[in-house]
């Protein structure tokens, strides 16, 4: 059995700071990484794995955008209206690499989670600190450092 390559490993350098938006990010690390090692060169054995594995990944994006975006709006977070086009241009992207595979056009699994790979980790380093700061700036510090969002908070925006 050959070791499972990681292509991507968490670091806290990718923290937000809200636990459920970390943990999502964690699972797609984990598919980013389990697609990776699936991607073995082999066409027929590509597009079966990723004929299983493409709805669980859709599912996996259209929950972690909702959550992103129902915190955004709950905190009234600025950016909001950038940070949601950015999911819809990722996921039209992702439709129409869904389509192109379902039509038997070139598909290769290493090329799509290179470009999942890719759009993760610069979304999460860049969008999604944005949002993260903001949230640090308006909620409440509890005494073990962690953060929480109360109603006055909310009600301060």
């Amino acid at each position: 059995m050959s070791k499972k390559k990681v292509v991507v490993k968490w670091s806290p350098t990718f923290s937000c700071g809200i636990k459920i938006i970390d943990d999502q990010h964690k699972d797609l690390i984990k598919l980013i990484n389990d697609m990776y090692n699936h991607s073995s060169g082999n066409p027929k054995e590509e597009r079966e794995y990723f004929s299983k594995i493409i709805h669980r990944a859709v599912k996996y994006v259209k929950e972690h955008f909702q959550t992103e975006e129902k915190l955004m709006i709950i905190t009234k977070f600025p950016g909001y209206h950038e940070h949601k086009k950015a999911h819809h241009d990722f996921t039209l992207t992702v439709i129409d690499a869904v389509k192109n595979f379902e039509e038997g056009k070139r598909f290769t699994l290493l090329d799509f989670t290179n470009f999942l790979k890719d759009w993760a980790l610069s979304h999460i380093a860049f969008m999604d600190k944005d949002y993260a700061n903001y949230f640090k700036e308006i909620a409440t510090p509890k005494e073990d450092g962690s953060l929480s969002l109360e109603r006055a908070d909310l009600e301060r925006l």
